[in-house]
């Protein structure tokens, strides 16, 4: 295969790798109210099992499953991975208490915590800073796609079929991406050895992403000191990055709001406004699917193409689309009909879609190789401890004590809290906008001794 139909075709992979592995989280919330009744359960337990169930294996396994991205052979973890999760998913079907559907989710997250981090890891290998943004918005165009395959497919298999043939069903993709990754991908990092790459290692300049050419330095910028440090020293490493840690606080601030709303929002469509979960999943894929895949391929576009090495400006812009976001949001939850509340939440999707790919292109650009793994994990650490353990633990609650105030009603108004609660992350990252130019001249200058152009991608794509 040639190195640039590879690189096109590892960015296919890994983006429906994404898609599928976070189908579970939408169709779990579109049948809550399914398992509720069949299970017997409060809105606290489902909190718990929508929350901390899944975000406390997730956060802790995705630490040495990170180290192991870092150090090791990322296909192998990336396909260990997708099986896990696939089969996992498939057995949530089976419970038949809460214990038990805990326990199942519990193994969907160790199976998802490795997916992101190796392919966060990969993809800055394959292209340079000013590429990344579009990569970037390529790749999570698969988070687009598993709205509508989590909302439209999983709506309507549970309307036919029901919640648990449906987990069944959605489990089985993940066994085929499975096979295709151990089959058709290759770790472009050298296993053995102080070098990540050998000789004929290749670098795409950002002045023509087209064009291959070979790198003059025999190693390139290599970051192999940082694949003999500890965990902890790569924390405190990654920690001292200004703009990184910025990003980070306010990531996980957003998390606890964001998957406090996201957990409950079919839940409260089918309380307020009476629908089933066919016709809500495929209302969700109108207003979710296609605006997040505008918006992230939009916002890729402008960051790869009229803002590139502009990240100050790129962080201003996700800011000001965070406050209007947050405004549209509010009158999702204060709007009297249910069109209503669809439109404006197609329009924020769009806006806060536009947002994912400059700072995913960031925090990649920010963070040296071999840290890339840990600095996702890490993360991903905070922001599901925190915002999926806790946001919807905490919207569950936040209803259930306002229920003798609001009534069916409650829902509605805990979700409208959790909404104006987020714009408080918006400070993190106007902070982060302040420092990201001096960080990314200090990578530069700390991590590419050898006078090695940082804004170069590497990869092994000789026997491509």
């Amino acid at each position: 295969m040639k190195p640039m139909v590879y690189r096109r075709y590892l960015l296919a992979v890994l983006s429906l790798v994404l898609a599928f592995t976070y189908v579970d989280r939408l169709a779990l919330g579109l049948v809550l109210q399914n398992v509720k009744l069949a299970l017997h359960l409060s809105d606290t337990e489902l909190g718990l099992l929508t929350g901390i169930a899944f975000a406390f294996f997730y956060s802790i396994m995705g630490i040495p499953i990170a180290r192991w991205i870092d150090r090791g052979n990322r296909i192998t973890v990336l396909w260990l991975a997708a099986a896990v999760w696939g089969l996992m998913v498939a057995l949530s079907g089976r419970a038949t208490n809460f214990l038990e559907l805990m326990l199942a989710r519990s193994g969907v997250a160790a199976g998802e915590a490795a997916c992101a981090p190796a392919a966060n890891s990969l993809i800055p290998d394959y292209f340079s800073r000013a590429e990344r943004a579009r990569a970037g918005g390529i790749y999570l165009m698969g988070g687009s796609l598993s709205l509508v395959i989590g909302f439209f497919a999983a709506g309507w298999l549970n309307q036919f079929f029901g919640w648990r043939t449906m987990f069944a069903i959605l489990g089985l993709p993940g066994l085929v991406l499975a096979v295709l990754v151990r089959t058709t991908l290759t770790e472009p990092r050298r296993e053995s050895g102080v070098a990540h790459y050998p000789r004929d290692l290749v670098a795409v300049t950002p002045a023509d992403p087209g064009e291959i050419q070979p790198v003059t330095t025999r190693h390139g910028c290599d970051h192999s000191p940082a694949a003999h440090l500890t965990v902890w020293e790569v924390c405190r490493s990654l920690w001292g990055i200004a703009t990184f840690r910025r990003l980070l606080i306010g990531s996980s601030v957003t998390s606890f709001f964001s998957f406090g709303i996201g957990a409950w929002l079919p839940t409260y469509f089918v309380r307020s406004y009476g629908f089933n979960s066919g016709t809500l999943g495929t209302w969700f894929t109108v207003v979710y699917g296609l605006p997040s895949v505008l918006g992230i391929y939009v916002g890729g576009e402008w960051a790869s193409q009229w803002a590139a090495g502009k990240e100050r400006i790129q962080l201003l812009a996700v800011a000001s689309l965070h406050v209007v976001f947050g405004i549209i949001w509010s009158f999702v939850f204060l709007a009297h009909t249910a069109y209503v509340a669809f439109a404006l939440m197609a329009v924020g999707t769009v806006l806060i879609n536009l947002t994912y790919a400059p700072l995913f292109s960031i925090n990649q650009t920010l963070v040296p190789a071999r840290m890339r793994g840990i600095s996702v994990a890490g993360t991903s650490f905070l922001s599901n401890l925190i915002g999926m353990g806790l946001g919807p633990l905490a919207a569950g609650a936040l209803s259930q004590a306002l229920q003798r105030y609001f009534g069916q009603e409650s829902l509605r108004y805990s979700l409208f809290v959790l909404n104006v609660c987020c714009l408080w992350q918006i400070w993190y990252v106007w902070q982060a906008s302040k420092t990201v130019h001096s960080d990314l001249d200090a990578a530069r200058s700390q991590m590419c001794p050898q006078g090695y152009d940082l804004d170069r991608s590497v990869a092994v794509l000789g026997n491509k």
